[in-house]
């Protein structure tokens, strides 16, 4: 591939080895100037690059995956679609993106990384194209799609370069701005698409990623060309897991659709939820069987879930998509149905997150590096978001905005510390060959919490919103039709008149999400008691993954051979 982190003594291979021992067998062969490189990093030009680049892109990733939330009512109304079109215009990106996540890793593994991420900013581009131009839903539903896929494999390799070219001990910092610009794109992402709604028009959400899309790809094809391979495309494509992947796509979608749809648009004791959970749960049974069993060259290697540490580290992951996305769907909701915030404002207020999240990611990736632990990070991070979300708890009818605004501060730094810490425990928690999918396996996760998150907060919502709205006389008989869906009482709010009872509506509706903070705020404190359980791996060691150790090998032969 071309990137590599320059060493301190170009012969490398010529020196002696040393073996290192690690618990669960993590044991590989390291070079003495492989283990100088860990005091002194550097990045080439062409790395440089190829992270900025990334680093644009992934930006782009964030921001299309929810500026187009609270632009749905317009776009609706201009298109002429259902509630069933505009709620899948949203999820139809998040369920695209998280169920390719793995196969990207796979694929760059045998054909590099560079390809991979041009093919996936290909597919961006033309689902932003068809997304910006349609005039139905079927058009926009395809573009979104394609968009979700592209933006799937933008999140995980870039995930996948860092740990390529940058070694273990200094990881941390560039996961931290990382996590700082996934933050910033996904809680700035509803600003922008509530500015274009109002202001201009919806077209220009994904008109902008044209600009960014150009920059990334410029800088991707400045860097150094891909390496050519010693084994044939030929052998590549035998080695690609065919069963496997055609077992793993669907079967993922199957399960995460009707968990997206589940109480919003059919029961969850209806077929249209029961049928296809059941048929996914089936495959996915049947897709682990066969990776274990049977597979010569598993897309997912059994291995990565063998290690007590990358297990919890997977469950945090899905734990960070879960409370993230709960925050950023319940609470603009909150403020435009309980505070009468429009939605831009809506967006506005969210910045109390975006100001800790960002910044506190950046700075403990900073001290991880530092200190060449990440265990504590790990365990305050979730203490903090513990805290954070169960004083979410105030957020009640007659909240102060000094009350919203500094509840709000604690849980983005809860979760900013969380977030570049839980992939330096995956990371140093692999082997090599394994790394490159265990990190894919980490942004996959991040999405399947992103997908479940929704849908069990709303669950939780809707059945207490139910028995709040029985305590009123004047609501009793709204209650079926108030309770049915967490946003569908806005509108109805914002007509009703002043007096009690759209007094005693708001109050239900704060109340009704106090207890879904309660639930953010279990499910943190439950990820923190297990996260104790985390195995501090040393940093200052070789970690890289397999690809990156044989793009290192070819750079320092060519080297040494001068060329």
């Amino acid at each position: 591939m071309g990137w590599r982190t320059k060493k301190t003594h170009p012969q490398a291979m010529e020196l002696p080895t040393v073996q290192r021992n690690d618990e669960k067998k993590h044991d590989s062969i390291v070079t003495v100037d492989e283990i100088s490189r860990e005091v002194v990093h550097t990045l080439s030009k062409d790395e440089k690059l190829i992270l900025l680049a990334l680093a644009s892109l992934s930006l782009m990733a964030a921001l299309d995956g929810t500026s187009i939330s609270v632009a749905l009512p317009t776009m609706s109304q201009e298109l002429g679609g259902s509630a069933t079109e505009a709620f899948w215009t949203g999820t139809s990106f998040t369920l695209c993106s998280a169920v390719f996540q793995p196969v990207f890793s796979s694929f760059s593994d045998l054909f590099g990384r560079k390809p991979l991420i041009l093919v996936a900013i290909f597919w961006f581009l033309i689902g932003a194209i068809v997304a910006g131009v349609a005039n139905d839903y079927t058009h926009m539903l395809i573009g979104r799609s394609l968009q979700g896929v592209g933006g799937g494999g933008i999140i995980t390799l870039t995930s996948i370069v860092i740990a390529d070219v940058v070694p273990l001990a200094h990881r941390a910092k560039y996961f931290g701005m990382l996590s700082a610009i996934w933050s910033l794109g996904t809680v700035t992402g509803p600003v922008i698409g509530g500015c274009f709604a109002e202001k201009s028009t919806w077209r220009w959400i994904f008109y902008l990623n044209f600009p960014l899309i150009a920059v990334g790809t410029a800088l991707v094809l400045w860097s150094s060309r891909s390496k050519s391979h010693k084994v044939s495309y030929r052998d590549q494509l035998r080695k690609i897991d065919y069963l496997g992947i055609v077992l793993f796509i669907p079967s993922t979608a199957s399960f995460l659709i009707p968990l997206t749809w589940g109480g919003v648009l059919y029961n969850w004791d209806s077929w249209h939820t029961v049928a296809p959970l059941v048929t996914g749960a089936v495959g996915l049974i049947l897709f682990s069987v066969y990776e274990y069993r049977f597979a010569r060259n598993p897309m997912i290697p059994p291995s990565i879930f063998r290690n007590r540490t990358s297990l919890i580290a997977f469950a945090g992951y899905t734990v960070v998509g879960l409370v993230v996305w709960c925050i950023l769907y319940f609470l603009p909701i909150y403020y435009e149905a309980v505070k009468g915030f429009k939605p831009i404002m809506s967006g506005v207020a969210l910045f109390p997150e975006t100001f800790t999240l960002a910044p506190s990611a950046v700075v403990v990736g900073l001290v991880i590096s530092r200190l060449g632990n990440y265990y504590w990070a790990i365990c305050i991070g979730w203490g903090v978001s513990t805290i954070g979300t169960g004083l979410m708890y105030l957020l009640s009818a007659d909240a102060s905005t000094a009350t919203w605004v500094c509840v709000n501060l604690v849980p983005g730094l809860g979760v900013g510390m969380v977030l570049p810490s839980i992939p330096l425990a995956v990371q140093a928690a692999a082997t090599p060959e394994t790394l490159a999918i265990a990190v894919a396996m980490s942004t996959f996760f991040r999405g399947f919490g992103q997908s479940i998150g929704v849908a069990i907060g709303g669950v939780i919502f809707q059945n207490r919103m139910k028995s709040n709205l029985l305590d009123y006389a004047e609501l009793r008989a709204h209650a079926d039709k108030y309770s049915g869906e967490a946003a569908s009482a806005v509108q109805m709010i914002r007509a009703m008149a002043d007096g009690p009872m759209k007094d005693h509506l708001k109050e239900a509706y704060s109340d009704s999400l106090k207890v879904v903070w309660a639930f953010c705020c279990g499910i943190c404190g439950l990820i923190f008691v297990i996260s104790l359980f985390t195995k501090s791996y040393s940093l200052n060691r070789v970690m890289t993954t397999q690809k990156g150790q044989e793009d290192e090998t070819r750079g320092l032969r060519n080297e040494s051979r001068g060329e």
